[in-house]
C-alpha cells in the first residue's frame, strides 16, 4: 500500500471537512478507514489500497455536504495523486456503493465495496453512532423524538445488513448498546404538558 498516498488522502479530508461537526467529518472518515482496515485484515483477497482510499474519500462528495457532480472531489484527488483511470473508476464504484439511502437493500458487487459499506455502517451504530445521530439532528433542527425515529428507520436495521463476518461480529455489541440506549431514553423521556 502506498503510505504517502494514504497520508495525502488523510490530509485532503482534514482540509475538506475543516469546521464540520455534524457527524460527517474528518473523524468519521478516519473511523470508517480504521473499521475498513480491521475488516480488510480478515479478507486476504481484497485490494487493500482501494479499500483504504474509498473509506477515506467516501464522504468527499456526499450530497448532504457538497454540491458536486460525478464524484468530482474524489476524482480530482485521485487523479492529482497519480492514481490511474482504471483504479480511480474502481474506487469511485466502491464509494458509490456505500450510501445507505442510495443503496438500501443492495449489496455492493465487489468485496471492497462490501468492506467499506460495512465500515461506514459500523460508525452509525453504538455509542459513536448515537452521538453522530444527535449531532446531525441538532444541526438540522430534529427533535430528540425525531432522532429516535431515525434509529428505528435506519440504525437498528444496520446490524442485519452487514456483509462480512468481521463486521457482523463488530456490529453485535454496538447494536445491543443502541437497543439499551433507546430503552433508557424512553424510560427517562417523560414529560408532563
Amino acid at each position: 500500500m502506498n503510505e504517502i498516498l494514504i497520508q495525502n488522502a488523510k490530509d485532503y479530508i482534514r482540509d475538506l471537512f475543516n469546521g464540520n461537526s455534524d457527524g460527517h467529518d474528518t473523524d468519521h472518515s478516519l473511523r470508517v478507514y480504521s473499521n475498513a482496515m480491521t475488516i480488510a485484515g480478515t479478507e486476504p483477497d481484497c485490494n487493500i489500497e482501494a479499500v483504504a482510499l474509498a473509506a477515506l474519500l467516501h464522504d468527499v462528495d456526499d450530497h448532504k455536504l457538497f454540491d458536486t457532480v460525478g464524484n468530482e472531489n474524489a476524482v480530482s484527488f485521485l487523479k492529482s495523486n497519480g492514481v490511474d483511470n482504471e483504479e480511480t473508476a474502481f474506487i469511485i464504484s466502491i464509494i458509490n456503493s456505500v450510501s445507505f439511502s442510495k443503496n438500501r437493500g443492495q449489496t455492493p458487487d465487489s468485496l471492497e465495496g462490501r468492506i467499506v459499506q460495512d465500515a461506514d455502517r459500523l460508525d452509525a451504530i453504538g455509542a459513536v453512532g448515537i452521538a453522530r445521530a444527535f449531532a446531525f439532528g441538532g444541526r438540522h433542527g430534529r427533535s430528540f423524538e425525531s432522532n429516535i425515529g431515525h434509529f428505528h428507520e435506519k440504525l437498528l436495521l444496520l446490524k442485519d445488513g452487514m456483509n462480512t463476518a468481521k463486521a457482523r461480529e463488530m456490529a453485535a455489541s454496538r447494536h445491543a448498546f443502541l437497543e439499551e440506549f433507546i430503552e433508557h431514553f424512553n424510560a427517562e423521556n417523560r414529560t408532563e404538558g
